[in-house]
């Protein structure tokens, strides 16, 4: 049922067109004009205003043929860089890139299932209930788009995104994150000649990372530094460093006391600081801790799930309900009271060059997801 070859031709022709994030119009007006095409009424949201991107999230919704409560769809219209000038190469079943680029998969695989499976819907004139899907903007800058999208013209309150790997699994608990920002205050001097005028902002900074456990903290916890700006020159001390890491855990407590240790090891380094050009409220430490997402919990038995295990069971196949130690769209959802399982789509090495996902993969998505559609619109699931 599924086309395998329509679904080939539809994935290469969306990885040609770049989209990185805040760049997503170009690509955003060609796959409005596919949605249209498809019968779908679609609208543009504001989130471009406040989020940086050329566009806002696409939403599309498509009316059903079964009375029944709308389904949320989802997917990511942006990819990270290197995603400009992509060119696809097709061998072996295989999708990958000429290797000086990302493939796209992540999530463009996701959207050409989409797509595939709402055409076989209409095409073999199956059962399906209202559907409205939301391709989002800026996923990849800290779920940015799906933080603002506007839910006035959405109504579904359970759906699925599709942004995995596993075609068998369905992620239903995801980390919630909290993002940290230190700013270390020293004041410069001259390196070789009175280095001890100097408070080294980085040497600092250093201090309190050295005495952090970093990585995984136990199973349900991680934290990470990422990024370290500052200094200027070797000859002169740094006067300013600004460090930007991250804690996350499926455990509200845990990271709030892994969030406590971090600032609490910046702010030990600093405070304690005693060298000889200190003063004048130097060195100083300026923090700042913002919620990047909350986390995800769905329980085995929630309709949603039952829905696409029901499906795959139909079909003789797995659905495994998974925990995920990375974030997507699918955790804004959930805050915003919209019930969300993650789907894969068979992509991997994702944020890579060496990027890839088998067509076989997507036929296997693309026929599950018709099969939870015909399922869904044939109950009164979730009403």
């Amino acid at each position: 049922m599924i086309h395998s070859d329509r679904l080939k031709e539809t994935f290469l022709s969306l990885v040609k067109i770049g989209s990185v994030s805040k760049k997503e119009g170009a690509f955003s007006r060609m796959l409005q004009g596919l949605l249209k095409n498809l019968g779908a009424f679609t609208r543009i949201d504001d989130a471009g205003k406040t989020t940086g991107s050329d566009t806002g999230n696409l939403i599309a919704k498509f009316s059903g043929n079964r009375n029944v409560p709308p389904l949320l769809l989802s997917a990511h219209m942006d990819t990270v860089q290197p995603g400009e000038d992509i060119h696809p190469v097709y061998e072996d079943g295989v999708f990958k890139s000429d290797g000086r680029t990302i493939l796209g998969a992540d999530d463009k695989s996701a959207i050409a299932i989409l797509l595939e499976s709402i055409r076989v819907i209409q095409e073999n004139g199956l059962p399906c209930g209202p559907l409205e899907l939301v391709f989002t903007v800026c996923e990849e800058d800290a779920l940015a788009g799906s933080k603002r999208l506007d839910l006035d013209h959405i109504s579904a309150k359970y759906g699925f995104v599709l942004d995995a790997t596993d075609t068998e699994g369905i992620v239903t608990r995801a980390p919630a994150a909290n993002r940290l920002t230190f700013d270390v205050f020293g004041k410069e001097a001259h390196a070789g000649a009175a280095p001890e005028k100097g408070i080294n902002a980085i040497h600092l900074a250093c201090r309190a990372i050295a005495s952090l456990e970093i990585g995984r903290v136990d199973r349900e916890t991680t934290c990470n530094i990422g990024v370290i700006q500052g200094g200027f020159a070797t000859n002169i001390v740094p006067n300013r460093v600004t460090v930007i890491g991250e804690a996350r855990s499926h455990d509200e407590a845990k990271l709030k006391r892994v969030t406590e240790t971090i600032v609490g090891a910046f702010k030990e380094s600093v405070e304690h600081y005693a060298g000889p050009a200190s003063g004048n409220g130097l060195p100083r430490l300026e923090s700042r801790v913002e919620r990047s997402f909350s986390r995800t919990y769905i329980p085995q038995d929630h309709p949603v799930v039952l829905l696409a295990r029901n499906a795959a069971e139909t079909m003789g196949r797995k659905m495994v309900c998974k925990s995920s130690g990375g974030g997507s769209d699918a955790n804004i959802f959930f805050e915003k009271g919209i019930a969300t399982g993650v789907l894969g789509t068979g992509m991997r090495d994702i944020h890579t060059v060496l990027e890839w996902v088998r067509l076989d993969d997507m036929v296997r998505m693309s026929e599950l997801l018709v099969k939870i559609l015909t399922l869904h619109a044939d109950t009164t699931f979730g009403s």
